[in-house]
């Protein structure tokens, strides 16, 4: 039966450029699992004595920083006892050498590649595409007016993705019905779409039912059926959730490529509900080492095009239908090409702090200079640096989402106060940022700055912009002549990393504090990073629920204290006027449990004071993206907390670098 979309070769040929902007498109793979029987060469760090330990300064030349190198695998106090196994070669035959070797890639102990050179050898097995569409049971039908109407496989796959969203709130949308009903009718027959005429008079009920007993018979499947899907993913994950790399076997990204189905978007998106259309051989580009073996396309289907670009870092790459976006297969976080990206970025934020005083003078010097341009461009700067607002990139098309960044704000989204709630020269930002995330945001700010905004927006219409004379290209070519390197998104790495930094700093722990009172300082230190850079978040809908249990125990532990209290009381009231019992067994044995329940009362606040500050507030993205895990890391180090309280195994594997770098007197 016919898939969606009908396999229409496309040209072999393209005469696309992609610039490898590490887009991340696609989430974490799962856990390792072997490769291909374990086929693949999992090569040795720098070999070292035991005990010793040598630090070394190696330049990398893309950056223009300088790192530190360590021979010695014990430096990484978090780290478990490996076990040992024998250098392997791509063969899966032993090597002469039988070193026993960290299974873990030490990249940051070895000599950076030549500027730009991404990797020396790649191979992989190519994408791995949806299955074909499998046609409903004859039993499962759609109406339209209350006819029953057989529609054509491509038609009813198509009615299907609208079908399982029947229970969602995007099926309430105009925008989502009316693009999703425009799509759907381009793909109907002739005869289909002279019936089918307005979506009100579908009738899904019986596709969504259908679809709703599916995914009650996958939670009913037996234990034996749930263990047979977790063999059968891994071997696909065998095949396709790994390549090799420089000889090192390294996790994928995400090596499936996305079925077809309705787009969504974020926000009120103007084409939600359009259609994702089904990604073919001869859509996608695969990008491979040059003696590496072609990955075969699917039967009957030939790649766009192969190439051999040693300056990417994505696997295969296609365009997306609904924005035009390139969408890539990267390598998993925890790679050595994500992983050096990540240490770069934190090493060019650490490089701007030693020109941070500079180029705040400069910017504060144009505040007052006579061009308009440097004025906006200082203002902007001035934003960026001390509200941590994104630049914001100038949009290809005006049917993407209207979200905005600091150069691209419009007058209708700044209100100026001379004195509001106590405070004189308030500025209050609310417009949508990325991911159509809404930043709302009073804040008072520099007396020329604001003379400046009011002088801006002068004459102007509400749906002018702010900077007419800034854009964010402009901006950044300007940071860069002031350090190499130097983008607007930079400041906001900069200004995360600082901040955690300065407020871990600042929160003086004793060394009798508990793990609970230390994470808690931890978390409020994060916290006010994700209140810088708008890291928000719904409340969960389990919250409350949450809530009342840690409640319900802090009120038990209460009670039971309480009643233990009074029980020692009596006892020793009791003990005072007999002779007959000892006078220290039976108080010490109630005074200790008033000391555990007291200990366990004490971690159960502040696990609920800890809830209640992080319920609208979103610490991952942060840890993720902006801070420095060398801070995190040295923390750790330093106040004896375990490094899994602070960063989960995705984490510390995407982290591994910075455990094993950093020592507990780290700074930023």
């Amino acid at each position: 039966m016919a898939a969606l979309f009908p396999d229409t070769p496309a040209s072999s040929s393209s005469n696309c450029s992609f610039s490898d902007d590490d887009s991340d498109y696609y989430s974490e793979s799962k856990p390792d699992v072997p490769l291909l029987e374990s086929k693949y060469t999992i090569s040795p760090s720098k070999k070292c004595v035991k005990g010793s330990y040598s630090k070394q300064i190696v330049k990398n030349p893309r950056i223009g920083a300088k790192r530190p190198q360590t021979s010695v695998a014990t430096t990484n106090e978090f780290a478990k006892p490996s076990s040992k196994k024998k250098r392997i070669s791509i063969s899966g035959k032993t090597s002469k050498h039988d070193d026993s070797v960290d299974p873990v890639w030490k990249w940051w102990e070895e000599d950076p590649l030549p500027n730009g050179v991404k990797w020396k050898t790649l191979e992989h097995e190519g994408p791995l595409f949806p299955p074909p569409y499998e046609p409903l049971p004859i039993s499962v039908k759609f109406y339209y007016g209350g006819e029953h109407i057989i529609l054509s496989p491509l038609t009813e796959e198509i009615a299907g993705f609208y079908s399982r969203m029947l229970d969602h709130d995007y099926t309430k949308s105009d925008i989502f019905n009316k693009n999703f009903f425009h799509d759907w009718r381009k793909y109907m027959t002739k005869e289909e779409s002279s019936k089918i005429t307005n979506l009100q008079d579908c009738d899904f009920s019986q596709l969504c039912q259908h679809f709703k007993l599916l995914s009650e018979m996958r939670k009913l499947l037996s234990k034996q059926e749930k263990q047979q899907m977790k063999i059968d993913n891994n071997i696909l994950e065998e095949k396709y959730g790994y390549c090799v790399i420089d000889g090192h076997k390294q996790k994928v990204g995400n090596y499936r490529i996305e079925p077809p189905g309705l787009f969504r978007g974020r926000g009120d998106h103007p084409k939600q509900g359009r259609l994702k259309l089904r990604i073919q051989a001869e859509d996608v580009i695969i990008n491979i080492g040059k003696n590496a073996r072609v990955p075969s396309p699917p039967i009957s289907h030939t790649w766009k095009k192969v190439q051999h670009d040693a300056k990417v870092t994505w696997l295969a790459c296609w365009i997306e239908n609904i924005t035009g976006n390139n969408k890539y297969i990267m390598l998993n976080s925890t790679s050595r090409l994500k992983g050096e990206k990540d240490w770069q970025k934190y090493e060019t934020a650490r490089k701007l702090k030693k020109h941070v005083s500079h180029i705040r003078e400069d910017y504060f010097d144009g505040l007052k200079s006579r061009e308009m341009f440097i004025r906006q461009r200082s203002v902007a700067l001035y934003l960026i640096d001390r509200l941590a607002l994104r630049a914001g990139n100038e949009k290809d098309s005006d049917e993407e989402a209207d979200t905005v960044g600091c150069c691209s704000l419009r007058v209708e989204h700044v209100k100026l106060y001379d004195e509001i709630d106590g405070s004189i020269n308030v500025v209050e930002f609310d417009f949508l940022g990325k991911d159509s995330i809404r930043y709302k945001n009073r804040v008072p700010i520099d007396k020329q700055v604001f003379k400046n905004i009011r002088l801006f927006i002068k004459d102007k219409e509400p749906s002018d912009e702010l900077f007419d004379r800034l854009t964010t290209s402009i901006l950044n070519k300007y940071l860069h002549e002031l350090m190499e390197g130097l983008t607007a998104k930079v400041f906001r790495t900069y200004n995360a990393s600082i901040t955690l930094q300065m407020q871990l700093n600042s929160s003086k722990l004793s060394d009798n504090s508990s793990i609970p009172e230390r994470m808690l300082v931890y978390n409020r230190s994060n916290r006010a990073v994700a209140l810088l850079c708008n890291h928000q978040r719904a409340i969960p809908k389990s919250f409350s629920k949450q809530m009342d249990n840690i409640q319900k125990k802090i009120d038990e532990k209460e009670v039971e204290i309480t009643q233990l209290r009074k029980e020692y009381k009596e006892s020793k009231k009791f003990l005072k006027q007999s002779e007959k019992f000892c006078k220290n067994s039976n108080l010490k044995k109630i005074n200790l449990k008033i000391h555990n329940l007291d200990e366990q009362l004490h971690k159960l606040k502040i696990q609920a004071t800890d809830k209640e500050e992080n319920k609208q507030i979103a610490l991952g993205t942060s840890k993720l993206n902006y801070l420095d895990p060398r801070i995190s890391v040295a923390w750790c180090k330093k106040y004896s907390v375990p490094i899994e309280k602070v960063y989960n195994k995705t984490l510390r594997e995407k982290f591994a670098w910075a455990m094993d770098m950093a020592d507990r007197t780290f700074e930023f």
